[in-house]
């Protein structure tokens, strides 16, 4: 599992924005910028869509007050997914990014296999990276939703 102080992996991300699929470098994502990442194990699930998500909506403006360039949430969902799943919850100010066949999650060491629920999936956590480099670190233990909160990770800012 990646560990705080250590470098993002490289990988490729997906996104659906203004009916364009747009393909993100994660080196390029994360570089010279400070970036909250945070992920579900999927999206319109209900502690992900009820309080997970949109706790980073509600306090997006507090998160770009504290100097973070993007609030990222991340799902092994594909990118049409990702995109209605953003635009049901209004988070225009979030990025809602897909890794669609789990790859990157699994160079995090955050992948879950949730079997006949959903396959493999991610972890719930969340991170802040600056400059390509994780700088804290909260992986939340099976079926917990606490030091992911939006609330928590502010509080580290």
């Amino acid at each position: 599992m990646i560990e705080q102080n250590s470098a993002m992996p490289v990988g490729e991300l997906q996104e659906r924005k203004d009916g364009e699929m747009i393909s993100h470098n994660t080196a390029e994502l994360f570089a010279n910028k400070k970036v909250v990442l945070f992920a579900v194990p999927g999206a319109f699930t209900p502690t992900c869509s009820e309080a997970h998500l949109p706790g980073y909506v509600v306090l997006a403006d507090e998160f770009k007050a504290k100097g973070v360039d993007a609030i990222i949430c991340l799902s092994v969902n594909d990118a049409f997914v990702m995109s209605a799943w953003g635009a049901a919850q209004n988070a225009e100010n979030i990025m809602m990014l897909a890794d669609g066949d789990g790859s990157y999650t699994k160079a995090l060491g955050l992948s879950m296999d949730t079997a006949g629920f959903g396959g493999i999936r991610s972890q719930r956590y969340a991170m802040v990276i600056e400059n390509g480099k994780v700088t804290h670190l909260n992986v939340e233990p099976p079926k917990s939703f606490e030091v992911s909160k939006a609330e928590e990770v502010l509080k580290q800012l």
